[in-house]
C-alpha cells in the first residue's frame, strides 16, 4: 500500500516474478488499504506510512480494530522514533526501509507470513537504544513550556519573549527535546508530544 505508483508497479513486479508470491491487490491511500485488505484477507500486507488521507499507522490501527489478521510489514523511508513506535504500537509485525535490498525484503515477507517480527537493522538499532535510554529522560517543566509555544505557532524569537530568555536558549531547549523524543524538527516534535499525551489540544 503506498501512495505512489512507480513504487506499486516495482513491488508488484519484484513478487510477481517470484513463484512463491502472489500479489493479490495494491491501494493508494490507506482508506483503500483497509477496503482490500478486509476483502482480499491477504497473509502480508506491505504498507507505507504517509499517504494521502488515512495514514499508514491509522490504516495499521482500524485493521487490527476490525480483526483483520493480515500481518503488516511497514515499508517506508522513515527510521526516526516518531514514526517506528506508533507504527509498532498500531500493530505492525515488521518495519523495513525502502532502500533494503530485494532479497532482504523477500525474506521480510516470508518471515513476516510466519507471524515473526521483521526490523530493519537501523530500525532495531534504534529501539535498542531507546529500551536502553528511554528518551534521555522525561521533558523537563521548561522543555515542555517552549513545547507548548511551538505548538501554538511561535516562532524563536516570539518564544524567547514570551519566557524572558534569550533565542539561543530557546534553540537549546527544542535540540534537548529533539533528543528526547527522537524527532529531527519542530513539527515532528509536536506531533510526538500530542501522541505520548505531553500535549492536549487546546479547547
Amino acid at each position: 500500500m503506498d501512495d505512489h505508483p512507480v513504487v506499486r508497479n516495482g513491488l508488484t513486479g519484484m513478487f510477481a516474478s517470484d513463484p512463491e508470491f502472489e500479489v493479490v491487490g495494491e491501494a493508494g491511500d490507506g482508506d483503500e488499504a483497509v477496503r482490500l485488505a478486509r476483502a482480499l484477507r491477504p497473509d502480508v500486507i506491505l504498507m507505507d506510512l504517509r499517504m494521502p488521507g488515512t495514514d499508514g499507522v491509522t490504516a495499521i490501527g482500524e485493521l487490527a480494530r476490525l480483526g483483520v489478521r493480515s500481518h503488516v510489514l511497514v515499508l517506508t523511508t522513515y527510521d526516526t522514533d516518531s514514526y517506528v513506535v506508533p507504527a509498532i504500537e498500531a500493530g505492525a509485525t515488521g518495519y523495513l526501509l525502502k532502500d533494503a535490498p530485494r532479497d532482504e525484503l523477500l525474506r521480510a515477507v516470508r518471515a513476516a507470513a510466519r507471524g515473526e517480527s521483521v526490523l530493519a537493522p537501523a530500525v532495531a538499532g534504534r529501539l535498542m537504544h531507546r529500551v536502553r535510554a528511554p528518551g534521555a529522560g522525561p521533558l523537563s517543566q521548561r522543555e515542555l513550556t517552549v513545547l507548548e509555544l511551538v505548538a501554538a505557532g511561535k516562532t524563536n524569537r516570539e518564544a524567547a519573549a514570551a519566557l524572558f530568555i534569550s533565542e539561543a536558549t530557546v534553540k537549546t531547549h527544542l535540540l534537548n527535546i529533539y533528543s528526547k523524543l527522537g524527532v529531527s524538527d519542530r513539527a515532528a516534535a509536536v506531533a510526538e508530544a500530542f501522541h505520548r499525551g505531553l500535549l492536549t489540544p487546546k479547547g
